[in-house]
């Protein structure tokens, strides 16, 4: 319950379903305890997953117990959040998400709906998400998304994605850890960048604005992504100053590879991070983003293992292990 809600939630909570008391401080103290044990678990995976080879070991043995393997396409989506931190100010929770991912049926344009851009499309659906989070830098982040995926099985399925919003940092650890990965930027993302730059070349709400991120969408969307780069180029041209702050390090150049949607859609590949998106709404912050001074610094990352736990499914398997130790 302390999962899902503050400590003085879960007090209440308790006492309506068992119909007996409990104190704040004992819920307090096993939340921290558990979140701890979890927490220094998962740290002996990472260990175990990014150890040496050791002598008899044969190749590609496998290291990290599988829970709930993906076994034909898959997807890991990595992102950040911020919590407050007492003494540290706020601080970035790196999270990865992978899931599952089916091709189901295009649905076609549906009565009274505007026509959208995927109606005839196959359906790309992700489900059976796991999480793993954590107040780490991209180096300690990426050992764990590397031992989350071991454990969803990504390293072997036939096809594995990773559709994330275009950060550095994300194209780096998913690169090393997941060569084998398709990497795409968000579509959403995408889409929110014409927007910006088109704002501040032409004001916002601006209809020659409107214009041309309708035609750069278009360009976008069936794979021209060298026209939208050269339109943006003859747009810095002009309004240089702020068009540059609106392409931070010139996102689409440096992300064309990453952009051909035409060939995503054709091989039935998601684009949008929306999974990581709402885990990180979901998952973090609707519970560590509550009100008060913050979380102590080892209590934050107990409790992130515990809701990453929780919400891939395989807390009570966690919760007996704990158990049996404590008996």
């Amino acid at each position: 319950m302390a999962i899902r809600a503050p400590f003085r939630e879960a007090v209440e909570d308790y006492e309506d379903a068992v119909g007996d008391r409990i104190s704040h401080t004992a819920i307090w103290r096993l939340a921290h305890e558990a979140g701890e044990q979890m927490r220094q678990d998962e740290a002996a995976e990472v260990e175990v997953a990014h150890a040496p080879a050791q002598p008899g070991e044969a190749p590609g043995e496998q290291r990290v117990a599988q829970v709930q393997p993906v076994v034909e396409q898959g997807n890991i989506s990595s992102d950040g959040a911020m919590i407050l931190v007492r003494g540290e100010g706020w601080k970035e929770v790196k999270m990865a998400a992978c899931s599952r991912v089916q091709v189901l049926p295009p649905t076609g344009t549906r009565p009274g709906q505007s026509p959208g851009r995927r109606d005839h499309d196959p359906r790309v659906v992700l489900d059976q998400h796991s999480y793993v989070a954590g107040l780490w830098d991209a180096d300690e982040f990426a050992r764990y998304q590397y031992t989350e995926g071991l454990r969803r099985g990504l390293d072997r399925v036939q096809i594995l994605t990773s559709v994330n919003d275009g950060a550095v940092w994300i194209r780096r650890v998913t690169q090393t850890n997941f060569s084998q990965a398709i990497q795409i930027v968000d579509w959403a993302h995408a889409s929110g960048h014409l927007h910006a730059i088109a704002e501040a070349a032409w004001g916002e709400g601006s209809a020659l604005g409107e214009q041309w991120v309708r035609a750069r969408l278009e360009e976008l969307w069936t794979g021209r992504v060298e026209l939208v780069v050269q339109a943006i180029e003859r747009i810095k041209g002009r309004r240089q100053e702020e068009a540059v702050e609106s392409d931070p390090a010139n996102y689409f150049a440096s992300n064309v590879d990453r952009m051909r949607y035409d060939q995503y859609r054709q091989e039935s590949y998601p684009i949008g991070s929306g999974t990581v998106e709402s885990g990180v709404k979901g998952v973090v912050q609707k519970r560590m983003c509550c009100s008060g001074p913050g979380w102590r610094r080892k209590r934050a990352d107990g409790m992130l293992a515990l809701v990453g736990a929780y919400h891939s499914g395989r807390f009570m398997r966690m919760w007996r292990r704990l158990s049996h130790r404590a008996a």
